[in-house]
């Protein structure tokens, strides 16, 4: 019977399996990647990741309109769809994208507005058509748009519109790069400071330990949800939008480091005490060498389960306090800051479509959750046992 460190890193055979001499010359990045790509959930996660990121990236050209663009006489508008093929009994069939436009009508008692599909209004669109100027990135200037109306002055919403008139695609799209951003950078910031506090206290000990392990113990015995409200009340209401980013980026990465730090500090404490490390002290390598050579590789696949799950906390942090008043504001545009609009019985009965944003939440947690799996999965290499 095999011991635990004789535990092969990919016990399965098949199709996707490498041969026993690749694996045995294969580096352990290669090794990795060999065993994420067989976990599906973790691809379809990574694929899904990369497209959120992408759209977050590309957000000006692939919304049609800008996101803050008002239309009176679309409030409310229910969302469209596209359609492909075109038969008129007198031109016959005709090919191409188009959506068929909406008559308002407005109840005289109520004042509500209704909508009804005119299907003898069609509204043609074209792929990488000229739309609403603007900057891609703050630097290129550019107003080619991925799918926008022939005419100009015409309008289509494939999510809807808000109370407003404004495209809830559109306001989506710029909202994706606000959430997943807020998540990446606050983790990142998280990280740093979770991996060089639980470091220094593992690998010195004594005082410095005690030192920082009670600031981790008060950390962590802080109630997370009140101390995120307390402090994001406490900004001034005068900050611009990117002040109130950064800071809200800011809170939510103090919050959320001490978990990490107490992970890597115990990490610390059983690995400095190894053989490896022993014989890299006594070679004369330096601290820094023996805690970013030797000590933090064998942490990968903790450091990468902390980071891959900690990413959907902070979006959905930043999506609940945004959705409570108390994070980000108009006229940024997150997608807790939409979902503000679907707090009221109006918008539930009259426009569902509101709540699109928290899909894409959900969608954007669930992806990056079973990224993560995988990652963890592949980065140690005793995940595979037992299957």
């Amino acid at each position: 019977m095999a011991t635990r460190s004789e535990a092969p890193i990919i016990a399965e055979t098949g199709p996707d399996v490498p041969a026993p001499q690749e694996l045995a010359l294969a580096s352990q990045w290669r090794l990795m990647w060999w065993s994420f790509r067989r976990h599906r959930l973790a691809m379809i996660g990574l694929a899904m990741t990369i497209l959120i990121y992408l759209v977050a990236v590309f957000a000006e050209f692939l919304a049609p309109f800008d996101p803050h663009e008002a239309n009176r006489r679309a409030l409310y508008h229910p969302p469209q769809m596209i359609h492909l093929v075109h038969h008129d009994a007198e031109t016959g069939w005709s090919f191409g994208p188009f959506v068929y436009g909406y008559e308002q009508t407005r109840d005289p008692f109520t004042l509500a507005f209704s909508y009804e599909r005119d299907p003898d209004q069609r509204i043609p669109l074209r792929f990488f058509g000229e739309g609403t100027p603007y900057d891609l990135w703050g630097l290129i200037p550019m107003n080619r748009h991925l799918l926008v109306p022939v005419d100009p002055g015409e309008r289509y919403y494939l999510f809807g519109a808000d109370r407003l008139g404004r495209d809830m695609l559109s306001r989506t799209i710029y909202g994706a790069r606000i959430s997943m951003s807020i998540g990446l950078v606050g983790v990142t910031m998280a990280l740093l400071l979770g991996i060089f506090l639980g470091g220094i206290s593992g690998y010195y000990g004594g005082f410095t330990d005690t030192v920082v392990q009670r600031l981790v113990e008060f950390t962590l015995s802080l109630p997370t949800i009140p101390i995120w409200l307390a402090l994001t009340a406490s900004l001034p209401q005068d900050w611009g939008p990117l002040a109130r980013y950064f800071a809200i980026t800011v809170i939510l990465s103090l919050v959320g480091w001490a978990e990490l730090a107490r992970v890597v500090r115990g990490r610390f404490l059983a690995l400095r005490t190894d053989d490896f490390v022993t014989a890299a002290r006594l070679d004369g390598a330096s601290e820094g060498r023996i805690i970013f050579r030797h000590m933090l590789p064998s942490l990968v696949s903790h450091i990468i389960a902390s980071v891959t799950l900690a990413i959907p906390l902070m979006i959905l942090a930043e999506t609940a306090l945004s959705f409570l008043g108390l994070g980000l504001q108009q006229p940024i545009v997150s997608w807790g800051v939409l979902l503000r609009e679907a707090q009221n019985i109006r918008s539930i009965a009259q426009a569902p479509w509101l709540f699109i944003p928290g899909g894409a939440v959900v969608l954007a947690v669930l992806a990056l959750n079973f990224l993560g799996d995988g990652l963890r999965d592949a980065a140690d290499p005793y995940a595979q046992d037992g299957r």
